[in-house]
């Protein structure tokens, strides 16, 4: 049965309208983004299939193009969307952050960072580069690593925060592995750039490792 046929109550977008999409489940959420089935599939079927291949919305949105693709219902076009929401939910979550004292707003910094960063197949090291009222000036991803471990040079944090003149800054890299939890080398090159950046008068806030679920914060943690 197609779903104009459904009673309107239970129709994804009539719901959406109704009561809010936080009420929807992942699958009645993705439906509306693929708008229509195929033959004999309606929307919500092609959604559940979706997402029992991919193992969950995390897993359909870190597909590579080929692997979606490759999904009945599917497609480039489709592809390409998913990829414009993912960035333009990206953008809002830092256009947030430029707006705001990022201390007032804990939840939308680690919300930017996970969505910058746990889908990388590899180690990133970043930085959130703040002004004076720690509102974000930039994001860059200043190292790339293999999948366990990234060379941090304290120099280039320096130099990019110079360029920036930023008043202070946010450390930030994943573990691609999923386990949020801060190494001694963490912990080493944390000291090290905090060190340098003291010269130049410039505050470390904090520093977060991204991985599986709430990214941890080296301050809260009592480690910074």
């Amino acid at each position: 049965m197609a779903i104009r046929d459904w009673p309107a109550a239970e129709r994804p977008r009539e719901k959406l309208l109704m009561h809010g999409a936080a009420l929807l489940s992942d699958a009645e959420l993705l439906a509306i983004f693929l708008r229509t089935g195929i033959a004999g599939r309606s929307a919500v079927d092609l959604a559940r299939d979706a997402l029992q291949r991919f193992g969950g919305l995390r897993g359909l949105f870190e597909a590579d193009l080929a692997s979606f693709c490759a999904e009945r219902g599917l497609g480039q076009a489709k592809y390409a969307q998913l990829q414009a929401v993912l960035e333009m939910a990206r953008r809002y979550l830092a256009c947030s952050l430029g707006a705001r004292d990022v201390l007032e707003e804990p939840s939308s910094v680690r919300a930017y960072l996970k969505a910058k960063l746990r889908h990388e197949p590899h180690e990133v090291f970043a930085c959130l580069f703040l002004d004076s009222r720690h509102r974000m000036l930039a994001y860059e991803a200043m190292f790339h690593g293999t999948i366990d471990s990234a060379s941090v040079y304290p120099r280039q944090v320096i130099k990019r925060a110079l360029a920036h003149n930023a008043a202070a800054l946010i450390l930030c890299h994943n573990h691609p592995s999923g386990l949020a939890e801060a190494s001694m080398a963490d912990l080493s090159v944390t000291r090290r750039i905090r060190e340098a950046l003291a010269f130049i008068d410039v505050r470390l806030l904090d520093h977060f490792i991204v991985g599986d679920g709430e990214p941890l914060s080296m301050r809260d943690q009592g480690l910074l």
